[in-house]
């Protein structure tokens, strides 16, 4: 099968040793437990840190490597991708959260965060989506009225990546509620606050070591220290780090299309049915040549737009196209991976079934299939 051309250099492949040997060590032996636990160890945050695996581009002065460069993301996805690694929320940290640290963040706020979230001793969560709002931002109701020296957060969130062990949760908030996406802002709530509470690790139907939670917040105080940026201006920075988070979800779901791609064809060639392998079947090679074709298609454009993001050119509408057609395919791709394999699709000892329920999230977190296309529509005018 041709291979799309790699924009990685060698020290990106240098770097993927390095998270191989890391996830084959630290994550594979203990996956299947973390999943009956609902959630990953602490240690492996930390031992991820040690190996320079998390927010390297952050600035060297706060622990980081420095290194801006998309690709790495990138690789860490696809590693985790092949090993079936659902459980640690290293990309929503790295690629979604500790960016707004680093963007928005004061020279105290950066100081005072940032080496934890490198070092993994501080694990990050962003709490957007409410009960009664999740695509629609506009509509959340959590509010925080300013007190002087601090504000009084009141409300509540579901669907948390890494809800039950994060740290610092940045909180999207109305700090005023009569003036419309001009009166939301980002507040770090950070773990002991009083009146901050955790509610259950949501029974998920996949991503089953990946903790998710409901998060309440009962008259929190929270010092003016942990504002970030600008009281009023988080609907305008959430906009601004969408594309990114999206791209990043292209990344993860482009790796999964490989990777079930490669489980599909060792499958045919394995498996035999009326005295030869399902592969020589001409239902099954063609099956297999969609499936080849259009996921040498997604990586191309996966890997345009992270060449596009390392030179700040990806927009919005362009982050939603890849967003909802790669996660679209990934679904597809999954599916015919589950019918070719036939009754074996549908067991969990097998990788197929567990990228099949892992899978299911990838066109509603981040923005719906629905919300990207509106993005999208509204680019053209129309």
């Amino acid at each position: 099968m041709p291979d799309a051309p790699s924009i990685l250099e060698q020290e990106h492949e240098d770097f993927r040793r390095t998270v191989r040997a890391f996830l084959e060590k630290e994550v594979v032996p203990h996956h299947e437990q973390w999943e009956k636990d609902g959630q990953v160890s602490r240690e492996v945050w930390t031992k991820a840190g040690e190996q320079g695996l998390l927010c390297f581009d952050v600035d060297e002065q706060y622990g980081g490597a420095g290194v801006k460069d998309f690709r790495y993301n990138m690789v860490v996805a696809e590693e985790m991708c092949r090993v079936g690694a659902s459980g640690p929320g290293f990309p929503v940290h790295t690629d979604i959260i500790v960016p707004y640290i680093s963007q928005l963040g004061t020279d105290e706020q950066k100081a005072r965060w940032l080496p934890g979230l490198v070092s993994g001793e501080l694990i990050s969560a962003i709490a957007m989506t409410e009960p009664g709002a999740g695509s629609d931002l506009q509509g959340i109701r959590t509010s925080a009225v300013d007190k002087g020296d601090h504000y009084v957060l009141n409300g509540s969130k579901t669907f948390i990546s890494n809800g039950i062990l994060s740290d610092l949760v940045i909180v999207v908030c109305r700090t005023n509620p009569d003036a419309g996406h001009q009166g939301i802002s980002l507040l770090v709530v950070e773990r002991g606050m009083a009146g901050f509470e955790r509610g259950r690790n949501l029974d998920k139907v996949g991503m089953k070591a990946q903790d998710t939670a409901e998060l309440f917040f009962d008259n929190v105080e929270v010092p003016k220290e942990n504002l970030l940026g600008e009281e009023g201006s988080g609907f305008i920075s959430l906009m601004m780090n969408l594309p990114q988070e999206r791209i990043s979800i292209a990344a993860m779901a482009v790796a999964a299309c490989e990777h079930v791609l490669s489980l599909c064809l060792s499958y045919a060639k394995e498996r035999e049915a009326f005295g030869k392998p399902i592969g020589k079947f001409q239902n099954t090679r063609f099956m297999l040549a969609e499936m080849a074709t259009e996921t040498h298609i997604a990586r191309v454009f996966v890997n345009d737009c992270v060449t596009k993001l390392n030179a700040g050119e990806v927009d919005t509408a362009l982050a939603s196209m890849a967003k909802w057609w790669t996660t679209e395919l990934q679904t597809k791709i999954v599916d015919r991976g589950v019918q070719l394999h036939g009754g074996y699709g549908y067991m969990m000892e097998y990788p197929i079934a567990k990228a099949f329920v892992d899978s299911r999230i990838q066109t509603i977190y981040g923005g719906t299939t629905e919300i990207q296309k509106e993005i999208i529509g509204r680019s053209l005018g129309i």
